[in-house]
């Protein structure tokens, strides 16, 4: 099979078409080596899908805390709040905490 026979090949004459030429090299820039190129775009999609997870995550908390300062508006709520999260307590009142095993160990993990 020479030089000749393999021109007369219709894939051989479409394959070394100049506009398919072109068009190959084209797309291959495109997709691998351009600043713009499909492999940077992905990344950039998956930082922004990230993202977005991590804005509605923070959104959630955020209600979650509205909520809480709405809650605490309340003065005997407040109060509530300050006892047991602080241990505060009046002058003439005695504070007693009692804890349990399990509680200890939840206590160690969350530190």
């Amino acid at each position: 099979m020479g030089l000749k026979d393999l021109r007369k090949k219709k894939w051989f004459s479409i394959a070394t078409n100049l506009y398919v030429v072109v068009l190959t090299a084209f797309v291959i820039w495109m997709v691998f080596f351009d600043t713009n190129s499909l492999l940077i775009h992905r990344e950039l999609q998956k930082q922004i899908n990230d993202l977005e997870k991590q804005k509605e995550f923070l959104q959630s908390e955020i209600e979650k805390d509205r909520k809480t300062l709405e809650k605490l508006s309340d003065p005997q709520e407040l109060e509530k709040f300050a006892r047991e999260k602080y241990y505060l307590k009046k002058k003439d009142e005695e504070i007693y905490l009692i804890e349990y095993e399990d509680s200890l160990k939840n206590k160690e993990d969350d530190q």
